[in-house]
């Protein structure tokens, strides 16, 4: 074992929200080592959030250019090109430029599988042997989260793909099988049926998609999958995969007694934090479970240890990850440097609100804040309002056929919006201002007075305030 490095604060992770924690510590003068195993930039960077979004872009232009007269699409998709496109925003599964970036800030990169051992003590198993660390104030732990993959008889056999493999794909399967009705699994099936998986069978255990949405944002997204060719199915639970021959065809057997056959199987049913062999034990540590932190992200019972992102369980989504690593890396600089650790901007309070959420499919689903069902069962005196979107002057100028919904969830004590959800081609850039408006809690009164630009989809804040009563 090679001698001990001490740094201020060592980060086990360097994904995104990894890669801020030691980019706000730095910033604030400690010095900082962040280790990582696999590629510098985490899952979001080349399995997930940026391959995905590269894969669906070409969905979105085709299906909004085949909602405007006057334009014609010649011709599928050229899966190719994608493919091609999406190789280099993930730089080609390279990682030199995020080492780079990371090294610049500055801070120590080290490769390896880091674990605590002992407070304040991470050892990293690298090419070249064991290496030892030693954290002067913190130690940060931002590994992520792992697909999970159900305990299906035959699943684990038939090498199913995750979101890894559908991301990363070079060869898109004719037949596919996608077992949830998650944003995961939504997002791939229509990505990859558009890009040549011509049959492609989406498996929903339950009654509807996105079930964590509102109802009506689910029922659009399956109208449009199934439109398109997708066939969904609903109320099937797989009891059975087997793949007799390796690379060969794979059977899916479900609880109805049905098969069906397909060239690959995706599973898309959630995702587990990657907690598992970091020694967490070796400081009282449950070594199974999500890392139970304060609002300053600080894990209960350890006053040295923080986790952020998806290994504390608060929230699944990479920007959620980034602001809580801002949030923790700013709090450890002020311990560290003993100024007050007590601000508001110290304290995450952005989790608890409802996060911003978008499932890039066609039509895109945005939400912020609670449902209302969701609102309900936390205690708020609720009114709920609704507005179709393809009845703003805006949306129907970006093509025939515009079909959407938006609905605005109110806290009637105090006036204010707890929840909105948008449903529609092109509504992600309404998100934005959907959180201000819940997070900062502004009135309805006061929001009445935020006037919309004509002729924008923006217009739908003006009639769902009227449809209110403003």
């Amino acid at each position: 074992m090679a001698g001990e490095d001490v740094f201020d604060v060592v980060v086990i992770g360097a994904g995104p929200v990894g890669e801020n924690v030691a980019g706000r510590v730095v910033r604030g003068g400690l010095t900082a080592a962040v280790v990582e195993e696999r590629l510098a930039g985490g899952e979001c960077a080349y399995y997930a959030c940026v391959p995905s979004k590269a894969l669906l872009r070409p969905v979105e232009l085709a299906a909004d250019v085949g909602r405007m007269p006057g334009l014609e699409l010649r011709g599928p998709i050229d899966a190719p090109a994608v493919l091609a496109r999406r190789d280099k925003t993930v730089s080609h599964l390279d990682d030199r430029g995020q080492v780079s970036w990371i090294e610049g800030l500055p801070a120590t990169f080290v490769r390896g599988r880091g674990r605590l051992a002992g407070p304040l003590h991470v050892e990293v198993t690298a090419p070249d042997g064991i290496r030892s660390l030693r954290a002067r104030h913190a130690v940060v732990i931002a590994t992520g989260s792992d697909p999970l993959v159900p305990g299906v008889p035959g699943l684990l056999e038939a090498r199913p793909w995750t979101n890894r493999e559908a991301t990363s794909v070079q060869q898109v399967p004719k037949r596919l099988v996608v077992i949830g009705g998650g944003p995961v699994g939504c997002e791939m099936s229509q990505a990859l049926h558009s890009l040549g998986a011509h049959e492609t069978t989406v498996l929903v255990r339950g009654d509807r998609l996105l079930t964590r949405t509102e109802p009506f944002a689910g029922g659009l997204l399956a109208a449009s999958l199934q439109e398109s060719g997708i066939d969904v199915r609903f109320g099937r639970s797989t009891t059975e995969v087997r793949r007799p021959v390796p690379d060969g065809p794979v059977t899916v057997r479900t609880d109805d007694g049905a098969t069906v056959e397909a060239d690959e199987i995706l599973v898309a049913t959630g995702r587990r934090p990657a907690v598992r062999e970091l020694g967490l034990d070796t400081v009282g540590l449950p070594a199974d479970r999500p890392i139970e932190v304060d609002a300053d992200m600080r894990a209960t019972g350890v006053p040295w240890l923080y986790a952020v992102g998806d290994v504390n369980g608060r929230n699944l989504l990479t920007h959620m990850g980034k602001y809580q690593a801002r949030v923790c890396g700013d709090v450890i600089v002020a311990r560290a440097t003993g100024t007050p650790d007590d601000r508001p901007d110290l304290r995450d309070t952005a989790d608890d609100q409802g996060a911003p959420q978008v499932i890039f499919t066609d039509p895109q689903i945005c939400a912020v804040g609670r449902t209302e069902s969701q609102a309900r069962a936390d205690g708020f005196n609720v009114r709920a309002v609704e507005y179709d979107m393809g009845e703003v002057t805006g949306a129907y100028l970006r093509g025939e056929h515009y079909t959407g919904r938006a609905k605005m969830v109110v806290d009637e004590d105090r006036r204010v919006l707890v929840g909105v959800t948008f449903a529609g081609p092109g509504v992600v850039d309404l998100l934005h201002s959907a959180t201000i408006a819940v997070v900062g809690e502004v009135p309805l009164d006061r929001l009445w007075h935020a006037v919309p630009a004509f002729p924008t989809v923006s217009e739908i804040w003006l009639r769902l305030l009227e449809e209110y009563g403003l």
